[in-house]
C-alpha cells in the first residue's frame, strides 16, 4: 500500500552572484535556511471559524472549502513533538503562543492539503494569515506520530534524506511517478519528481552519509528502488528521531555555553574570531531611545538577527542576511532604553585576512 507523503513546495535554487569561490558557495548553501542558535521558535495553531481555504477533489474535481482548525487530540500530538525534539538539549527552544502575529510556525491541520512545511527560516516569508505547516491527516492514527516529528524537522531546516546524492539510489523513475500518481497522493510527475526523484546539492543534505533511518526519510513500498538492492523489497524506516538526526541538530543548534552573551556597546567594535557557522552572541541595552544600525565589517558573508527581549523570551525583531553579496549585513531598529535587545551573528565563511568585526552604532 502507498503511502502518504510529505510534499515540499516547488521552489527553484537560489540565485547567488556568479564566480563565487567554491567554499563561500557550499557554506552559504548548507547554511541559508538555518535559524540563528538561540532562537526562540513560537508556534500556534489556527483557531478561528474564517481560517480555510478552497480544495479540490482529485478524483471527482469538486471543490469545498475545508477548515484549517484542528482538534485538541491533533494539536497535542504537536506539541508532543515539538517536546521530544526540544529534549534533545538543543539551543532552540519552542513556545506555543495563542497570537499568531507573535508566532514564526502557524500550524493547520487541513485533511486534504497533504501534510507539508516550510524550511528552516523560509517561514519568516510566509504571510501572518497563512501556514507556514500544515498536517492533512489523522496524527493520532497508528504509526503517523512521525509525520508530526518529519514537519518539525523541515522547520529546523532539515530536507527529504532519500533525496540525499550519498543515498546511490536508482529508482525505477516510472514506477515511482505512477505509484505516486494514484492514491492516497494524486501527486503530479513535477511535484513526484521534486519530492522524490530530483538530488539534492550536496551542500544541503542532513549528513555526508545517508542515513535510511532518518525521521526525514519517506518509506516506499517494493518496486520502485532498484539499488540498493536490499531495498528492492521496500523501504521502511522506523519514524522515530534516529542518531544521526538528532547530531545533526544538536551540531547546528548546539546547547548554550555559560558565560552569557557580551555586551554590545554603541561605538565600539567588537572583533568576531568565528570560524564557518561559527556564532557569536551579544547582548544591547541601549543608553538613549534612537534608531541604531547593527553592522559586520570584514571579508566575510554573515547573518545578524537583532532580538527584543519581551516576557523574559528574545522575539525576532529584525535580521539582514550578506550571503553571496559584495556587501556586509547592516540592520536598522529603533532600539529602546530600559530594554534588553541581543543580536546575534552567524558566520558562513570569511576570506582575505579573515578579520570580522561587529559594531552597533
Amino acid at each position: 500500500m502507498t503511502a502518504r507523503y510529505c510534499s515540499l513546495a516547488q521552489q527553484s535554487a537560489p540565485a547567488f552572484a556568479p564566480g563565487l569561490a567554491a567554499e563561500r558557495l557550499s557554506a552559504l548553501v548548507s547554511g541559508r535556511r538555518m535559524w540563528v542558535n538561540g532562537t526562540v521558535l513560537h508556534y500556534c495553531f489556527f483557531d478561528r471559524d474564517s481560517d480555510s481555504s478552497v480544495l479540490s477533489d482529485p478524483e471527482t474535481g469538486r471543490t469545498q472549502r475545508v477548515s484549517w482548525v484542528g482538534s485538541k487530540e491533533q494539536q497535542d500530538v504537536v506539541r508532543e513533538c515539538f517536546l521530544e525534539w526540544q529534549s534533545l538539549g538543543v539551543g532552540l527552544s519552542f513556545v506555543e503562543v495563542g497570537d499568531r502575529s507573535e508566532a514564526e510556525l502557524r500550524i493547520g491541520f487541513q485533511f486534504g492539503d497533504g501534510s507539508w512545511s516550510t524550511v528552516g527560516k523560509d517561514a519568516l516569508r510566509v504571510g501572518l494569515n497563512e501556514r507556514t505547516m500544515n498536517f492533512g491527516w489523522d496524527l493520532t492514527a497508528p504509526g503517523e506520530r512521525g509525520t508530526a516529528l518529519h514537519e518539525i524537522g523541515h522547520a529546523l531546516g532539515m530536507l527529504h534524506e532519500h533525496q540525499s546524492p550519498f543515498a546511490g539510489i536508482h529508482w525505477d523513475d516510472e514506477a515511482v511517478f505512477a505509484d505516486l500518481a494514484g492514491p492516497p497522493n494524486f501527486w503530479s510527475r513535477d511535484k513526484t519528481f521534486f519530492n522524490i526523484l530530483r538530488k539534492l546539492d550536496p551542500n544541503e543534505v542532513n549528513g555526508s552519509v545517508w542515513d535510511p533511518h532518518s525521521i526525514m526519510e519517506y518509506p516506499f513500498s517494493a518496486g520502485l528502488i532498484l539499488e540498493p538492492e536490499q531495498f528492492r523489497a521496500g523501504l521502511n524506516p522506523p519514524g522515530v528521531l534516529s542518531k544521526a538526526d538528532k547530531e545533526f541538530v544538536r551540531r547546528w543548534y548546539p546547547p548554550a555555553e555559560a558565560p552569557g552573551p557580551r555586551e554590545l556597546v554603541p561605538f565600539r567594535s567588537v572583533p568576531l574570531r568565528l570560524g564557518p557557522a561559527g556564532q557569536a552572541d551579544f547582548l544591547v541595552e541601549p543608553p538613549e531611545t534612537r534608531e541604531y544600525t547593527v553592522g559586520t565589517f570584514g571579508d566575510s558573508d554573515t547573518v545578524v538577527v537583532v532580538f527584543e527581549e519581551r516576557g523574559g523570551e528574545p522575539r525576532y525583531l529584525t535580521a539582514r542576511d550578506d550571503g553571496g553579496t559584495p556587501h556586509n549585513a547592516t540592520v536598522r531598529a529603533r532600539l529602546v532604553k530600559g530594554r534588553r535587545y541581543f543580536v546575534r551573528v552567524r558566520l558562513y565563511s570569511s576570506w582575505g585576512s579573515g578579520e570580522t568585526a561587529v559594531m552597533c552604532w
